[in-house]
């Protein structure tokens, strides 16, 4: 692991805040998610990289990296104009512009697929898809939580959870001029997003190993009946897709999945310091600077709040993380225009050096910049644009 000495000397004249991504580590993450997706394809979440230059350098890694989840619909056609394809939304679109954007795509030759769930959001996307004279892919958005007694486990996401539910659809889609079934995606939030090896929290974890391991089970006969059915409809699907990168280990092992999406586990933030099944190296960082000492062990740096989204609790916030022995102060966390970080380790601390931080999320940090420094053997080798570079803004 690099220590905070090496990291200061890379950066050593650059203008602060910046964010960076260190290719060595992020090398390791590539490795590492190839080997753990076993014989699985891996389709990169596009929302936890948002960046046109990292994108394609996965993708090129190896070719268990195909296809891209893309958050919206105006996304997905600005990664067709870069040229990526096989590009699948992971939310449903429904403004009809933002349909009708898609379909111009689809008809210029990009396969763009689009999530959904109800009978209101295909014939939605059919009747766009009629106005502009195109067929359009779909995707049936399973539901994977678990309702257990006072506790909902997962995410409230999709409607569809029973092969009853699941029917009137096949049969919509079946009939139509302007649609067809694509795919089909299930994703584990409960056991993909929910950490189950937090510090000092044993018996949390235990619970959540658990129920993740019940949720499991549930998992797999839920989708396999779904799959059945969807074959006896003679519908020939290109893709099943589960998963995330909290759950790669689990949703390998389930048959009737093709492909997995993975985001985060390249960058590594902070949150997935939190599992027990694996470890991914922190590639992804960002740095602040020291302009204040108001005390002798609090370094006040400008900057700094970039707060991950989700329930507002402690660990949405960024965590320091060089030099070692550097915490956020409780009062006052994570700020919008300036972050005293206490410090108790051994480095000697002057203004104008950089604390370095991890986002607790993965692609929410590149909203906060425009570029990503990349690292390699101890230089700084080349800087690429995130969205917000390209002068991108989706969500």
């Amino acid at each position: 692991m690099y220590d905070y000495a090496y990291y200061r000397e890379v950066f050593r004249g650059q203008t602060l805040p910046f964010a960076y991504l260190d290719l060595n580590l992020l090398e390791q993450n590539i490795d590492q998610i190839r080997s753990n997706a076993g014989s699985k394809l891996v389709r990169l979440a596009s929302k936890s990289l948002r960046s046109i230059a990292v994108l394609r350098r996965i993708l090129e890694a190896a070719e268990c990296f195909q296809g891209l989840m893309c958050f919206t619909a105006r996304e997905a056609v600005y990664l067709a104009s870069q040229g990526f394809d096989d590009l699948l939304i992971g939310y449903p679109a429904w403004h009809e512009d933002d349909i009708a954007a898609v379909a111009q795509a689809v008809a210029a030759g990009s396969h763009i697929t689009f999530m959904i769930d109800s009978l209101a959001h295909i014939e939605q996307v059919e009747r766009v898809a009629c106005r502009q004279q195109v067929r359009l892919p779909l995707c049936l958005d399973l539901d994977m939580a678990q309702d257990l007694p006072g506790l909902h486990f997962g995410v409230w996401r999709s409607s569809l959870r029973t092969t009853e539910q699941v029917r009137p659809l096949l049969e919509h889609i079946a009939a139509s001029t302007h649609v067809w079934l694509d795919g089909v995606m299930g994703y584990e939030a409960q056991i993909a997003g929910v950490g189950d090896q937090y510090p000092g929290q044993a018996a949390k974890n235990l619970l959540v190993r658990f129920l993740k391991q019940r949720s499991m089970q549930a998992i797999l006969e839920r989708r396999a009946a779904i799959i059945e059915l969807i074959k006896s409809y003679a519908i020939q699907l290109r893709f099943v897709n589960g998963g995330g990168t909290g759950s790669l280990l689990r949703t390998r092992e389930d048959p009737t999945v093709t492909e997995i999406t993975v985001g985060s586990g390249f960058y590594a933030p902070a949150l997935f310091d939190n599992y027990r099944d694996f470890r991914y190296r922190p590639a992804a960082g960002f740095a602040i600077e020291i302009v204040r000492r108001p005390q002798q062990h609090i370094f006040t740096c400008l900057g700094g709040g970039y707060v991950a989204s989700g329930t507002a609790s402690f660990d949405k916030l960024p965590q320091p993380y060089l030099p070692m022995g550097a915490r956020l102060e409780a009062m006052e966390g994570a700020g919008e225009v300036q972050t005293p970080i206490r410090y108790a380790g051994s480095e000697a601390l002057h203004c104008g050096d950089p604390i370095f931080l991890r986002h607790s999320k993965a692609g929410e940090l590149c909203e906060r910049f425009s570029h990503l420094l990349l690292v390699a053997d101890g230089k700084v080798v080349d800087k690429v644009p995130t969205y917000r570079g390209d002068g991108q803004c989706f969500l």
